[in-house]
């Protein structure tokens, strides 16, 4: 079988949640795993974590479907809420949770008779102008809410601009404008992300939202002592399955890109942009042979990508090739470290592995 593979380390992942718990010991912390939990498995990171959650958080209905359909119980949040309004019917049947961040949505939900209150979170834009109330109609929305029978647990979420970076003075904008509502309404509320969760303890609300993170990689712009503590959850694994000697001047792959500058030797192996993997890393993104640094030489191709191996001598036909996680001698490459080198994020890599590249699901205690 082809040797490329996402192996998932469901004790990692545990041990991420359980660092975004002991970052904010006061809140309660949603698992997000929205976007099959980016990219990594929604149902099999459902399941793994279950125990220890008390929610889980998806974009939309179809997300938490299949996890019903899959057996999981825990509450579910809809982050983008309701996309018509014939959706509450399922999510009153499923008992799911939803957000509202539209008018249009409010006023569905005032319409329904539901079996039971429908927790829901209203949504305020507090900065970053996508989705949400403006802060000034936030108050007139929450008390048409709070006094509705067909609401219960209302909370207030927002979402942060620029809490992965340095400069805080827009953070301490949008926080400020959140606090200031959340003490004129008295409302509970669910505002860190993953990077607030790790760098700002005056976000940590009644609820966290958790996301990247859980999946080992380091949102901040520069890392602190928390984020050294993340673990790798998916290592994508392949193999040599051919190698060349090259002499000097000689070039690799579409368009010639990488020439030798020294006698070369160059592998092959099973993986490229039809399985995922970013077609934009340049000459020089490292990957693992053996546990070794090596360099990408040459474009990324369809199924094949190419990689100087010349300072590896016991590469041979078969060695393992790990594109970022973890080798099978314990070195670490990080994907946030192969996205700069593709000139993207770790969202788009974990999330763009597809379905060609299988997962492979691994706990210690199995």
């Amino acid at each position: 079988m082809r040797p490329l593979v996402a192996h998932i380390d469901l004790d990692a992942l545990r041990h991420n949640y359980q660092l975004a718990c002991r970052c904010a010991p006061q809140s309660r912390s949603v698992a997000v795993i929205k976007a099959d939990a980016y990219g990594h498995g929604a149902l099999a990171c459902a399941r793994a974590l279950e125990a220890d959650v008390p929610a889980f958080a998806v974009a939309c209905i179809e997300e938490a479907l299949s996890l019903r359909e899959g057996g999981i119980r825990a509450p579910i949040i809809l982050l983008e809420g309701i996309f018509s309004a014939d959706e509450l019917a399922l999510v009153d049947q499923h008992r799911l949770w939803t957000s509202v961040h539209s008018a249009w949505q409010v006023e569905a939900l005032l319409a329904y008779a539901p079996q039971q209150p429908i927790p829901v979170w209203l949504k305020v834009d507090s900065g970053m102008h996508r989705l949400g109330f403006p802060p000034e109609e936030a108050p007139s929305v929450w008390q048409r809410l709070v006094n509705a029978p067909q609401v219960t647990a209302l909370h207030l979420m927002s979402h942060f601009a620029t809490a992965d970076a340095q400069d805080a003075s827009y953070f301490n904008r949008q926080m400020a404008a959140l606090q200031a509502l959340a003490a004129e309404l008295n409302a509970p509320l669910c505002l860190a992300n993953s990077p607030a969760t790790l760098a700002w303890p005056a976000a940590h609300g009644d609820w966290n939202r958790p996301g990247v993170m859980l999946y080992g990689s380091d949102p901040l712009e520069i890392a602190n002592e928390i984020t050294q503590q993340l673990r790798p959850v998916m290592s994508l694994r392949s193999e040599i399955m051919a190698l060349r000697e090259l002499s000097v001047g000689e070039q690799v792959g579409y368009g010639g890109r990488w020439k030798a500058k020294r006698p070369s030797k160059i592998a092959v192996v099973a993986a490229g942009y039809g399985d995922g993997y970013d077609r934009h890393a340049v000459d020089g993104t490292p990957v693992l042979v053996n546990g070794q640094r090596c360099p990408i030489a040459g474009k990324v191709s369809m199924d094949m990508l190419t990689v100087d191996v010349t300072d590896v001598p016991d590469a041979v036909i078969g060695s393992e090739v790990v594109f970022w996680g973890t080798a099978s001698n314990g070195a670490v490459l990080s994907v946030d470290e192969v996205a700069r080198y593709c000139d993207t994020i770790s969202y788009t890599l974990l999330t763009g592995v597809l379905p060609r590249a299988p997962r492979r699901y691994h706990r210690a205690h199995i």
